[in-house]
């Protein structure tokens, strides 16, 4: 007998209308799945051992109706049971909106057919009450199996998040790096910038908000990992330059206060480790330029990367500064070697090389369109002078 517990008077159900529910089981949850067949063009499209599944579903939930008429206490168990008979997967398959429209067609179907199965015209108005009461609960156990499984994946999505940004760190092989960061959605053949600095808590969840929330409104995929007090952040986009400074000047923001360095933006998440071990350098060398902007690139810290022995640096230094003057031939570097020996006084220059300022003036502008640094400023001074030592350097050991 099914009795109400809410201080109401007991509404009964007879054992012969139970045992009629019990025959009509099977015929319940084909008749249900065919309804959402005629209704749900979705389902219908499904594949057949997914509409299997949700069949499975739909019959668990039918035989334990029967028992939570029988006693209305185990409710909770009896509706989260027909969700945990279900696979695994099956909230990939079909998404929480989609599991209310299927509850909704099946709801349909049971209170057409399960009144007409009372065994007294009495008690099919209790049957329809019952029929809301357990129905209400199927689709709040629905919601909770849902938050559950995405709290699941949420948490492994975080671990293996972790892995990714953690092998960009290391330089992990290509291949395994690729297939985990597919599996969170990043698209592969993106381009991927790299930023490193301070975390700004001791709260994971709270740090993962202020950078996603930020990749979010830049309309950049982002990955990111916090690494003891350290936060690396991989954010993906176009490689138009003054995007991509904008999106790491925005997502700086979510650090904390110190340096913030930004690697070089390559063309693919393969090739990121390299974006990150510049970034990494650059980190480790930024406290001897206590001025340096937020965040800086790591490029711009060459010079303080090539005195703390990092050999990409120098060899960065001789590429981009050494070896365009050297190819553009003439005096140029003889100039700007002496226009730094004499502390940037044209005229004495100019004196020293036995030529006019017009000419020291002019080779300084092919100097700026061969290297990006235009030797008046003090930091392009220190780059170049730091790049001709180390050109120097190298030269003597036959590097070039």
């Amino acid at each position: 007998m099914a009795t109400e517990r809410a201080g109401d008077e007991p509404r009964q159900v007879s054992a012969a209308t139970l045992r009629r529910l019990e025959r009509a089981s099977g015929g319940l949850a084909t008749a249900s799945i065919a309804a959402m067949e005629q209704r749900l063009p979705w389902f219908r499209r499904m594949p057949a051992d997914q509409r299997a599944s949700v069949l499975l579903v739909t019959q668990t939930g039918v035989s334990n109706f029967v028992a939570w008429l029988q006693d209305p206490t185990e409710a909770i168990r009896l509706t989260a049971e027909a969700f945990r008979s279900a696979p695994r997967d099956l909230s990939r398959w079909v998404s929480l909106r989609q599991t209310l429209e299927l509850v909704r067609a099946a709801i349909d179907v049971f209170e057409q057919q399960l009144p007409e199965l009372a065994d007294e015209p009495g008690e099919r108005s209790v049957l329809r009450e019952w029929i809301l009461r357990y129905t209400r609960e199927i689709a709040f156990a629905a919601a909770t199996s849902y938050a559950a499984a995405a709290e699941a994946r949420g948490a492994w999505d975080a671990r293996l998040e972790a892995l990714v940004v953690d092998g960009i760190v290391r330089g992990d092989a290509e291949e395994s790096l690729l297939s985990r960061a597919a599996a969170l959605g990043w698209e592969p053949s993106s381009e991927a910038t790299v930023l490193v600095g301070t975390s700004p808590a001791d709260d994971p969840p709270t740090i993962v908000y202020q950078v996603r929330s930020r990749a979010a409104r830049l309309g950049r995929p982002v990955l990111l990992g916090v690494q003891g007090t350290r936060l690396v952040v991989v954010f993906g986009g176009p490689s138009e330059e003054r995007g991509d400074e904008e999106a790491a000047a925005r997502l700086a923001e979510a650090f904390d206060e110190g340096p913030v360095v930004v690697g070089p933006t390559v063309t693919s998440l393969a090739e990121a480790h390299r974006s990150a071990a510049d970034a990494m350098s650059a980190l480790r060398a930024v406290v001897a330029w206590p001025t340096a902007p937020r965040p800086v690139q790591s490029a711009d810290l060459l010079p303080e990367r090539a005195l703390a022995g990092d050999p990409e640096a120098e060899r960065q230094l001789v590429e981009r500064i050494v070896l365009p003057l050297v190819d553009a031939g003439g005096a140029l570097m003889e100039t700007v070697d002496t226009y730094l020996e004499v502390g940037g006084v044209l005229e004495n220059c100019a004196r020293q090389l036995y030529v006019h300022p017009n000419t020291v003036r002019y080779r300084l502008r092919r100097v700026a369109e061969l290297t990006g640094r235009t030797p008046s400023n003090p930091r392009d001074a220190l780059v170049l002078r730091v790049g001709l030592a180390v050109g120097r350097l190298a030269k003597s050991r036959g590097l070039w």
